[in-house]
């Protein structure tokens, strides 16, 4: 039998149809999924859509691949699931690692077309045959009717599960500094990109400061255990600093190798971007002078003349905006080669405890991956703000509150800050979890949140509100997560390897959890995992007893 999606199947796969090599009268097997399919099926979800293996609407809703010169294939768009039936059973049925979705395809004439409730199962690449998906299929749509639920799709696709892993911190500052989008990395505003010091390559993301409380003034940051730590099959260990002022100490940087390369090679992209304006503002200004002067238009009337000198006036101004971005970049690029350059100075505190990552953590069976570090004080006090999100430069205001809320009423709970700093606020509980108070466009729950990661920046995405079983790629062990779809097929994935550790909140800063993976074929994920914090933060407090979410201050 040939597996799906090999090498093999691709082979026999070469056109469209069942393969030519079968005579006219035979049917395909009620399992085939040919390649285009294959391929194409999940197109939208993310910049590279996983493989479908097997779908249990194969012979109802054939798939029907475009033809002519016109063809294109129809996006797919992956939205959360709240008010269905399936809601309420979820918890009592012993799935392994399936998420629930419901996708969006475009239609004609820009309509969408809402597709049923999905079971979308995740299995390793070429590790389920055709007829083994059927009667997998088969035997969950029969055991959810023993619940009285009938409407309910299964869908297998190919995925992996992964954990995705000196001087004062810089003042947060306003756009009309010419270094606001490149200083982010080196500002206390959550999202800090991080790394062990004994591993700078293994990159990951801070996510939350908290007060470690009662007769202490110190303040920790949250990240994951796997950021902190080797984690894999053969290695997984817990971590409490030994209470002693000998004790050996593991440290956290600000920055591991790779992500302090990119930061400086963002600076010099800043610096030739100006650099390409500065010639065209120059340019400019020559050839208004000249016309002002005479030269080929000498018989401008006065309209003419008072419109070239504005622009003139304009085109000097920009040119001398050019010229102060560039100088300001340039010795921004030399304090940050001087001040961050070496490792050592990138050093922002030590290692207090990360319990070894635990599957099924009971009670309720989520995962715990989690790590605490002490940060080094004087480093963040001069510009520490607390627990605020940096909303970042790349999504402008008016996009980035329209996905907030994807109504055209007017009304939105979520209001851009002007400093674009995002408090936080409490944590969503997991009622508004499961049944959240926001309706998107056509009148259905929906929970939109954000996040800040080391490798992905600022990203938009929707939560879905049943929680999905994972299976970790390593050990084998399943737990259970709240699932984060990307927000639509324009906008990119929500996150990728390198993420782990960033905090995910609503549009009022109400925290959701910790993000500790994501799954997809590739590098990037079609799915991001969350551990929430509602069960997360009693897990911590265990360690910390007086800890709270919101210092104010560091010491």
């Amino acid at each position: 039998m040939v597996v799906l999606n090999s090498p093999a199947f691709d082979r026999k796969c070469l056109v469209d149809d069942y393969p030519s090599s079968a005579s006219s009268h035979d049917s395909p097997p009620p399992h085939f999924v040919s390649k285009d399919e294959s391929m194409f099926y999940y197109s939208g979800i993310s910049p590279s859509p996983p493989k479908l293996v097997y779908r249990t609407r194969l012979s109802t809703t054939p798939w029907v691949k475009p033809k002519g010169l016109e063809a294109y294939r129809r996006l797919k768009q992956v939205r959360g699931v709240f008010g269905h039936k399936l809601n309420d059973v979820w918890e009592g049925i012993s799935w392994t690692s399936i998420d629930v979705a419901r996708f969006i395809t475009d239609g004609e004439f820009d309509t969408e077309i809402v597709g049923p409730v999905t079971l979308w199962i995740g299995v390793r690449p070429d590790s389920l045959e055709g007829a083994q998906a059927l009667r997998s299929g088969a035997e969950i749509l029969e055991l959810l009717k023993l619940f009285g639920i009938e409407d309910v799709e299964v869908e297998y696709r190919e995925s992996i599960y992964r954990r995705s892993a000196g001087p004062p911190l810089l003042r947060h500052v306003s756009k009309v500094n010419h270094t606001v989008d490149v200083r982010g990395p080196l500002t206390p505003t959550l999202g800090l990109s991080i790394a062990a010091s004994d591993r700078p390559d293994a990159l990951g993301t801070m996510g939350l400061y908290f007060a470690e409380g009662g007769k202490s003034d110190k303040v920790l940051g949250l990240t994951c255990h796997h950021v902190l730590f080797k984690t894999d099959a053969a290695t997984n260990d817990s971590y409490v600093l030994a209470n002693n002022a000998s004790a050996h100490r593991e440290y956290v940087q600000l920055l591991g190798t790779r992500a302090f390369d990119k930061l400086l090679d963002s600076i010099k992209l800043r610096i030739g971007r100006h650099a390409i304006m500065l010639k065209e503002h120059e340019e400019g200004i020559e050839r208004l002078e000249k016309r002002l002067l005479g030269g080929v238009d000498g018989d401008d009337d006065d309209d003419e003349v008072a419109e070239a000198e504005k622009e003139l006036e304009l085109t000097k101004a920009q040119l001398k905006t050019v010229n102060d971005a560039i100088d300001t970049l340039k010795k921004f690029y030399a304090e940050v080669k001087k001040d961050w350059g070496a490792p050592r100075q990138r050093i922002i505190g030590h290692i207090r405890s990360s319990p070894a990552v635990a599957c099924n953590a009971s009670p309720e069976g989520f995962t715990e991956d989690w790590g605490a570090f002490e940060l080094d004080g004087p480093k963040f006090a001069k510009a520490f703000k607390g627990n605020v999100l940096d909303l970042g430069t790349a999504i402008p205001p008016d996009e980035f509150t329209l996905k907030m809320y994807p109504r055209d009423d007017g009304r939105s709970t979520f209001k851009y800050p002007s400093d674009r700093l995002l408090p936080l606020r409490g944590m969503i509980s997991q009622e508004l979890m499961r049944r959240p108070d926001m309706l998107d466009h056509d009148n259905k729950p929906c929970l939109i949140v954000i996040k800040n990661g080391n490798a992905t920046g600022v990203t938009i995405g929707r939560a879905t509100g049943i929680f999905s079983f994972v299976r970790d790629e390593d050990t084998g062990d399943v737990s259970k997560e709240w699932a984060i779809y990307n927000y639509d097929k324009n906008s990119g994935v929500f996150s990728a390897p390198g993420d782990s550790g960033s905090i995910v909140v609503d549009g009022l800063g109400r925290i959701g959890g910790l993000l500790t993976g994501g799954a997809g074929k590739t590098g990037t994920s079609d799915v991001t995992y969350v551990t929430p914090m509602f069960w997360l933060w009693p897990r911590v407090k265990t360690h910390f007893p007086d800890a709270n979410p919101n210092p104010t201050t560091i010491a």
